[in-house]
């Protein structure tokens, strides 16, 4: 029995979420290890790099990643991104039994929610509409409001076949425009002012960029994936352009992200800037490559309470979890305020270990 498309992708999804996932447990136990041989990691040091633990976790990141990387090119975002949400469950409950950082009730509802949410998403995504054909391609190219050319020779045709696999229609174009002005105000003007104090200003333009890069990065693996199949893509220029503009995007993307967690507390970062890129990618894929196209009512309305589902758990999730305390450094001096004594003859208590900050 063949394997579908999306079932691929949804396994792809799913094993990216249980590497991801695992990968914050390993680097956390490793950057604690680190803490422990010498200075932290938050206060400049950089000995975690001679732990084989957060080395371990960086590579299982990775490899999460790649999977991710690869699921989006045969499932569409609205399946692929939400599932996401399961690397943030796999990572609390492994933090709960390995890390000793207590899961409330709340946060096991929010786990419920974010499982229940993606089972519907799951059983009523939109499957992957990949064109197989010269014909195909030719169909899409001279549909209204698709990229159409008239082409004399083969090798035009295999360029085509990349852009009606973008449906770079209108729509998206005015996306895009609008997505750059959004961002180039809220670099030009709103950052400098309101930066440092409204969270939504590093993580508007983060999330945005974010979603150019998600739809990007699909781009760029379709084209991997025709290359393999005996047509390649990267002889045009049209795939470059692809693969500049990812990597434009994930440095602004990680630039601003790096910003909002150094300046706002992580518990506010993680779950605004997932409900963030979350939609914005979900709006993107829809419009660029129509993954809605197709649907009834309601299955769309489906996805969309499925959606919203988890991300109500995800963000109950990160609100009810037990803030780490950090390790305190330096020492603590006080008086014993006995009153038979003299000030030359008190007795002061000098703690210097962190271990009593607690």
């Amino acid at each position: 029995m063949a394997v579908s498309d999306n079932t691929r992708g949804l396994i792809l999804a799913m094993v990216s979420s249980l590497f991801i996932g695992t990968s914050f447990i390993l680097k956390k136990k490793g950057l604690r290890r680190a803490a422990e041989a010498g200075l932290r990691a938050g206060v400049g040091g950089y000995t975690y790099l001679l732990q084989p633990l957060w080395w371990a976790g960086m590579i299982t990141m990775i490899v999460g990643e790649v999977a991710n990387f690869v699921a989006y090119i045969y499932a569409p975002a609205v399946l692929v991104t939400p599932l996401g949400a399961l690397s943030i469950i796999i990572s609390a409950v492994l933090a709960h039994f390995m890390l000793k950082e207590r899961l409330r009730q709340m946060g096991i509802l929010g786990c419920v929610s974010c499982i229940v949410g993606s089972v519907v998403i799951v059983i009523h995504a939109p499957q992957e509409h990949t064109p197989a054909s010269v014909q195909e391609v030719w169909i899409l190219a001279t549909q209204p409001g698709s990229f159409s050319l008239s082409l004399s020779h083969s090798s035009s045709l295999i360029l085509l076949y990349l852009f009606s696999l973008l449906h770079l229609s209108a729509a998206f174009l005015v996306y895009v425009t609008v997505t750059l002005s959004i961002v180039g105000v809220l670099m030009l003007h709103f950052e400098p002012a309101y930066g440092q104090t409204n969270i939504l200003v590093y993580l508007g333009i983060c999330s945005l960029m974010g979603a150019l890069t998600v739809v990007s990065i699909k781009a760029i693996g379709i084209a991997i994936k025709l290359t393999l199949e005996g047509m390649n893509q990267f002889r045009y220029p049209y795939a470059w352009v692809f693969l500049s503009v990812t990597v434009v995007c994930v440095i602004t993307q990680l630039n601003y992200l790096n910003k909002a967690l150094d300046t706002f507390n992580a518990a506010m970062v993680s779950p605004i800037y997932y409900v963030m890129f979350t939609t914005l990618t979900i709006t993107a894929s829809a419009i660029m490559f129509k993954d809605w196209s197709g649907q009834n009512m309601s299955s769309i309305t489906s996805e969309i309470c499925g959606f919203i589902t988890v991300l109500s758990g995800t963000i109950i999730l990160h609100l009810t979890r037990e803030e780490e305390h950090p390790n305190a450094t330096g020492s603590i001096t006080w008086y014993d305020e006995d009153p038979s004594k003299g000030l030359a003859e008190a007795h002061y208590i000098t703690l210097n270990n962190s271990d009593y900050f607690h």
